[in-house]
């Protein structure tokens, strides 16, 4: 193949990627108005225990990030694929982990919140939240600076200036809604946020 065909038929993607994520942001119709669900993960998982989140997981080999989200639904909140209408994809998140999360947008359909049983292996209990709520709250924003941490074989002596070199360090904002008692933080909140603006666009064009 020549390396212009090659770059041709290629569709461009981030770079050092080393996990890719897909979540669905669920919506359903709680005495008519929607509301977002959301999931608190079971006690004994590996990876954020009794966390807020939306269901979501791994990509698996083969697997579209559309696919992957509706799965993922469909195993933590024991529902049927007919159960679940994915309106499309929300922005995404690729974070300083080496992580890439896509985010899609559904509405849990023909089922109301009380009928929803979840896998207890992996989620503990689910709510609703009233997206009324989160139109009109703004959340707490705290920005994390990160540190330089370097190890120490790195091989200053081959960067202009050495130790003195001027490192761009990141910042990540790390958002926090409050409701009742929970708590929604993090990524969570994020895609969240997330899915708000692009609502309040969409209703100001």
């Amino acid at each position: 193949m020549k390396l212009k065909d090659l770059f041709q038929k290629r569709q461009a993607g981030p770079l050092f990627i080393e996990n890719r994520h897909a979540v669905l942001i669920p919506l359903i119709r709680v005495q008519g108005g929607l509301r977002i669900l959301f999931e608190k993960r079971a006690a004994d998982l590996r990876t954020q225990p009794g966390e807020i989140s939306f269901p979501g997981g791994s990509i698996e080999e083969g697997e579209s990030p559309r696919q992957a989200a509706l799965r993922e639904a469909m195993e933590e909140l024991n529902l049927e694929e007919s159960q679940i209408e994915i309106y499309g994809e929300a922005d995404y998140v690729i974070r300083r982990d080496g992580r890439a999360v896509r985010a899609f947008v559904g509405e849990i359909r023909g089922l109301d919140l009380e009928d929803i049983r979840p896998n207890p292996r992996e989620v503990d209990h689910v709510f609703a939240v009233p997206l009324d709520f989160f139109l009109k709250e703004e959340p707490q924003a705290y920005d994390l600076k990160t540190s330089l941490d370097l190890p120490e074989n790195f091989p200053l002596g081959l960067i202009p200036g050495g130790r003195d070199y001027p490192w761009s360090l990141t910042k990540e904002r790390i958002y926090f809604y409050s409701w009742q008692d929970y708590v929604i933080w993090g990524m969570t909140a994020g895609l969240t946020l997330g899915l708000v603006q692009v609502i309040k666009k969409g209703e100001n064009s």
